[in-house]
């Protein structure tokens, strides 16, 4: 399927595209809130500055695809490939990433507030300056990911080792929970 028909197809209506294979599609600036792209195939897409808020984009494989700038607020992103996406200044508020697949990806100025990160795979990935308060990290993989200047206000950061993460001074090298603190 190509961008076309499938910008045709949710234009009438249309909101099932589970399994869909959009492989470098160009989908920037458009508005798909509330689509199931359960399973799909993303790969290289450019969702650039797109509204996806309350998608169901679980299982489906990003990788490489550029969503700098688009709103997933409140979409369901578990199981999720997303190695080397660009998420720059992407807003996944409330956001559903449980055992989502972050490696190397660019999360440089996210808002990831009260996101559900739980088992994430982050190693590899900028998070510089995101915003992760409230967020739910536990038992997910930071190693070597950069958290430089991140808001981790109130999140649960339960069961982490940043020893190879880049990391401000002053962070204890194992952090058993910080949840309701700070």
């Amino acid at each position: 399927m190509d961008a076309n028909k499938l910008l045709s197809r949710h234009g009438a209506g249309e909101k099932d595209f589970s399994g869909a294979i959009l492989h470098q599609a160009n989908l920037k600036n458009t508005d798909l809130s509330g689509i199931n792209l359960c399973a799909a195939d993303l790969s290289g897409a450019d969702l650039s500055g797109a509204k996806l808020r309350g998608c169901n984009l679980s299982r489906a494989n990003l990788t490489d695809a550029d969503l700098s700038g688009a709103d997933l607020s409140g979409a369901n992103l578990s199981e999720i490939n997303l190695i080397g996406a660009e998420l720059i200044n992407a807003k996944l508020e409330r956001a559903n990433l449980q055992k989502a697949d972050l490696r190397s990806a660019n999360l440089v100025n996210a808002n990831m507030h009260e996101a559900n990160l739980t088992e994430a795979e982050l190693s590899g990935a900028d998070l510089t300056k995101a915003n992760l308060n409230y967020a739910n990290l536990s038992n997910s993989n930071i190693n070597e990911a950069d958290i430089c200047n991140v808001d981790l206000t109130k999140s649960n950061i339960t069961n982490q080792d940043i020893n190879q993460t880049q990391h401000p001074t002053g962070i204890p090298h194992r952090w058993v929970s910080w949840a309701g603190s700070h």
